[in-house]
């Protein structure tokens, strides 16, 4: 079953090829009109006035963006749109994580494998690898697990709460707590709202000083800032991060809109 949680026998062996998602680049020397071209908004952000424009040079592909369409356009729309209701917020919000987790789920490792169908005829089919886990960042983490849970009926969820101080913006851990082999297995690392990646960045060496390898987290977000992707990929080259749009303004709303709390 997928992403049942079931024990591996280590991940250190041959390497899966990941599946092709749209790139984020550049737009400086784009002239299409044409909305299905990726995007990043180089644009700096305005908490960060010494901000440098991002490209897929110094950002590379480890950043992965969900290809673009109108419905995922739309959502992204309602979720940013002041007027929208908390109930059509949420919805909306649940829809595009679904989509996230579906694409992050595809990002593991899997191999082929044959299976006899009713009839009596052989299917060559895939079937993905066990050893997989989520963790999600309290508490707008906790917004994509019933997501996962709902692709991966089985599969096992640790948690993380990092808070960073008002002032210096320095994040600090104080709650963690993970599958006791967390070190021989995919992480899908849930986080909505990617704006400077300090949260990220702290939970990832949380994640490390329990063994997990970067390059075995899949960073699952909604949004990104240049200044957020930049700043993880810089400090953990091997993480991958999988989103939906990179662009200056985060909804950092999004936490408090989601629970209800704002």
């Amino acid at each position: 079953m997928l992403c049942h949680d079931q024990h591996v026998n280590g991940v250190s062996g041959q390497e899966h090829p990941m599946k092709q998602v749209r790139f984020a680049n550049n737009n400086n020397n784009s002239n299409s009109n044409s909305s299905s071209v990726p995007v990043v908004l180089t644009s700096p952000e305005p908490s960060d006035p010494t901000a440098q424009p991002v490209s897929q040079d110094n950002l590379g592909p480890q950043l992965k963006l969900l290809p673009l369409n109108d419905q995922i356009r739309e959502l992204q729309t309602i979720i940013r749109d002041k007027t929208t209701s908390r109930g059509d917020f949420v919805f909306c919000a649940d829809r595009l994580i679904r989509l996230v987790v579906e694409e992050g789920l595809n990002q593991l490792p899997y191999s082929e494998c044959t299976v006899t169908t009713p009839t009596g005829y052989k299917y060559e089919g895939v079937k993905f690898e066990r050893g997989n886990c989520g963790v999600s960042i309290m508490r707008s983490g906790e917004a994509m697990e019933q997501g996962l849970r709902d692709c991966c009926r089985s599969i096992r969820i640790g948690k993380i709460l990092i808070q960073s101080d008002e002032e210096t913006q320095k994040a600090k851990v104080y709650y963690a707590k993970f599958p006791p082999d967390v070190y021989r297995r995919k992480v899908l690392l849930m986080y909505p709202i990617l704006s400077t990646g300090n949260t990220v960045i702290e939970a990832v060496r949380v994640l490390i000083e329990h063994g997990v390898q970067p390059k075995h987290i899949i960073l699952l977000s909604l949004f990104s800032t240049p200044h957020g992707a930049k700043s993880i990929i810089q400090e953990f080259p091997d993480i991958t991060i999988l989103t939906t749009e990179v662009h200056p303004v985060a909804p950092t709303h999004f936490g408090q809109r989601y629970f209800g709390t704002d």
